[in-house]
Parts: C-alpha cells; sequence; structure tokens
C-alpha cells in the first residue's frame, strides 16, 4: 500500500511537471529539444504512410462490398463469430442471389418457355458471374486487406505507443533543463550575496549565516538536478532510438504493401478475364437459342451477304446518294417461318411504318432480311407494319 501510494504520488508528479513544461513551450516561455531532420522526416513519412494505407484500406472496402449498411452489418457479424471462436458463413453475393432468383423464376414460367430457358441460362451464368466474384473477396481479403489492417491495428499502434512515450521522456528531459537552469540562477545570486563582507557592528548578523546556508543549499540543488538531467538524456536517447528503428522499419512495410498490391490487381486481372469469357459464352447461347425461335433474326441472308460485297454503284458528282429504306407495305410474308405471337402490352405505332398493337391480341410475326433484330413484321387482318419483340410471346 505505502509503495502504490508512493508511485501514486510520483506519477502525479511526473504529470504536473510535463503539463507544465507543455503549456510553457506552447506560451513560448519555455525552451523545447528538437528533433534532428532525419528523424523529423521519418515521423512525417509515417504519418503520411498511415494516413494514405487507412484511406485505401477503406475504400477498396467500399470497392469490393459497395453497400456501407451491408458493411457494418458484416463487420459486427465477424465480430460476434471471432468473440465466439467460430468461423463466419460465407454469405452469397448479389450475383449468385440474382442467378438463383432467375433460375427459380424459370420454374414458374415454364423451362420449355423461350422465356423461361433463357432465364435459365442468364441465372446460370449470373452465378458463375457470382462465384468468381466471392472468389475476388475471397483472395482481396487474404492477400491485400489483412495486411493493410495488421499495419493499422498492429505495427502503427505500436509505432503510435513509442512516439506518445518519447514525447514524454522529451518533457521530462526539458523540465530538467528547466530546473536546472534555474538552480543555477539561484545559486550564482547566492555565492553573490555570500561574497559581501558581513558587518559585525550589525545588529542582525545572523543574515551572513543564512546566505553562505543558502548558497549551499543552491549548490546541493544544482547537483540533484545535473543527476536529474543525465537521467532524463540518457532515457529520451534510449526512447528516441527505440522509435527510430521502428520508424524506419516503414521501408519494409511500403515493399510488404507493394507486392500484397501487386497479388491484388492479378486477383482483378483474373477475375476480369472469367467475366469477361463468361459473358461471352453466354451471349454466343443465346445466339444460337435466338435463332430458333426468331428466324434470321441473329443472322444474315446470303443475298444480303452477297449485296453488302457487292461493288458500291458509282455516284455522278453532285448527286446525293439516297439510303434504301424498308418498305413495309412492299414486303411479302416468306412461304415459310410465319408464326403466332400474344401481344404482352399495347403498344402505339410511332410512325406509318409500325404497327399498334393491343394486349392480349394474336398476330401473325415474321423476319425479313436487313431489320433490325429487335423487331419483327407483324400482321393483322389488311393491316401490317413492324412491332417490337418485346412486346410479344412467341407461340409455338
Amino acid at each position: 500500500m505505502d509503495f502504490s501510494v508512493k508511485k501514486l504520488a510520483s506519477d502525479a508528479g511526473a504529470f504536473f511537471s510535463r503539463a507544465v513544461q507543455f503549456t510553457q513551450e506552447n506560451l513560448g516561455q519555455a525552451e523545447k529539444t528538437e528533433l534532428d531532420a532525419h528523424f523529423e522526416n521519418l515521423l512525417a513519412r509515417a504519418d503520411c504512410t498511415r494516413n494514405w494505407t487507412e484511406k485505401i484500406f477503406r475504400q477498396t472496402e467500399y470497392l469490393l462490398q459497395p453497400n456501407p449498411i451491408d458493411q457494418t452489418g458484416a463487420r459486427i457479424e465477424e465480430f460476434l463469430y471471432e468473440k465466439l471462436d467460430r468461423k463466419v458463413p460465407l454469405k452469397p453475393t448479389n450475383g449468385e442471389l440474382l442467378g438463383q432468383y432467375m433460375q427459380e423464376a424459370a420454374k414458374d414460367f415454364g423451362p420449355g418457355t423461350p422465356y423461361g430457358s433463357t432465364l435459365i441460362k442468364v441465372g446460370e451464368c449470373q452465378r458463375r458471374l457470382g462465384g468468381a466474384e466471392q472468389e475476388l473477396l475471397h483472395t482481396s481479403a487474404i492477400s491485400y486487406l489483412t495486411p493493410l489492417r495488421i499495419f493499422l491495428e498492429g505495427d502503427w499502434r505500436t509505432i503510435s505507443k513509442e512516439r506518445r512515450l518519447l514525447e514524454n521522456r522529451r518533457l521530462d528531459l526539458d523540465a530538467c533543463k528547466a530546473r536546472l537552469k534555474k538552480a543555477k540562477a539561484a545559486e550564482a545570486k547566492a555565492a553573490c550575496e555570500g561574497e559581501v563582507v558581513p558587518d559585525f557592528q550589525d545588529t542582525r548578523p545572523r543574515n551572513y549565516v543564512l546566505s553562505a546556508s543558502a548558497s549551499a543549499l543552491w549548490s546541493d540543488e544544482v547537483d540533484k538536478a545535473e543527476q536529474e538531467l543525465r537521467v532524463a538524456q540518457t532515457e529520451f536517447d534510449r526512447q528516441a532510438e527505440v522509435t527510430r528503428l521502428l520508424l524506419e522499419g516503414i521501408s519494409s512495410t511500403h515493399v510488404n504493401h507493394l507486392r500484397c498490391l501487386h497479388e491484388f490487381v492479378e486477383a482483378q486481372a483474373v477475375y476480369y478475364n472469367q467475366c469477361h469469357q463468361y459473358m461471352q459464352d453466354l451471349q454466343k447461347e443465346l445466339r444460337s437459342s435466338n435463332g430458333d425461335v426468331f428466324p434470321n433474326a441473329f443472322s444474315v441472308s446470303p443475298s444480303a451477304t452477297s449485296s453488302a460485297n457487292a461493288p458500291a454503284p458509282a455516284v455522278s458528282p453532285g448527286i446525293p446518294l439516297e439510303p434504301e429504306v424498308l418498305q413495309i407495305e412492299e414486303v411479302q410474308p416468306p412461304a415459310s417461318g410465319t408464326r403466332k405471337a400474344k401481344v404482352l402490352y399495347d403498344y402505339d405505332a410511332a410512325d406509318t411504318s409500325e404497327l399498334s398493337l393491343l394486349a392480349d391480341e394474336l398476330i401473325t410475326v415474321y423476319t425479313v432480311p436487313g431489320m433490325d433484330s429487335d423487331w419483327l413484321v407483324g400482321e393483322r387482318g389488311n393491316q401490317k407494319g413492324k412491332v417490337p419483340v418485346t412486346y410479344l410471346e412467341l407461340l409455338s
């Protein structure tokens, strides 16, 4: 108990001394020990590293998990599982969920229908994309985010702790310097007063004795202050060396983060290459299947190809070239390839070449060479015109 009280009193005295020194430095009433330029550069470099590492870490998290609400919930869940010493279960990505919903919708719509079969194919592609995203999240968390987090939560906390300790040692050192300076000034003043020859006829000859006694006391105070200064200087130098070694380790941190950055870029390249390949495969598959649903919708007829390869007719100077316009009224239905279609939504024709539609009515549709794949030619009685494919459900 005695020891605890003494230690508490000592700590309180040290804290008060540092507070006084810090206040006087800010008011310009006390001197401050300056660190060398190299040390200051190390401190600035460390602060810069910590600042940008934290920003890059947070922004990378937002890139991989854009929704901040989901991110906060995920962190809370990770914290709870970590406290329970259990592994965090993998959650499906948005792409995987979309693929699952598409495939479940296809079952209700009918996997044999054009829409249902397409939903199955697109849903499978979305699941693959989600799986690739899951792999990117996993790889990025291990190879990139974890090293950055270790630096921020481990190395940087150690550096900050040692820097605070160094600042305390500096305040102690400067306080000792101030005490020594005051003690020497008081000693010099007492010595000057002691050099005066006493007048023994004075009614108060004790002043000389007191002056000599004060000089001796200040000499002891100077010796004590010098001893405290030596101890404070030793502790400051030792702490400065420890902090310097930690700050110089920032260079190896940069090398480690550089290697992790290369791994992150490699993971992104693999992810985007996979996504590109999946989408190309899906496009090819949809082209082949939609070619059966919409004849000639995704291919060009041989006649159109031959006419495209034919040399362009000569044009006389000054005569503008008029583009060929598809005349719907001149289009004749093919001998085979016409189909019945059910109109899903009302549609108002934008011009005379289009056919207005009413929901739930049945019309005859077919394709013609050179027409955009998003359109078909529709006939209803003696009316004829272009109709959008998205407003129709083709019937077998």
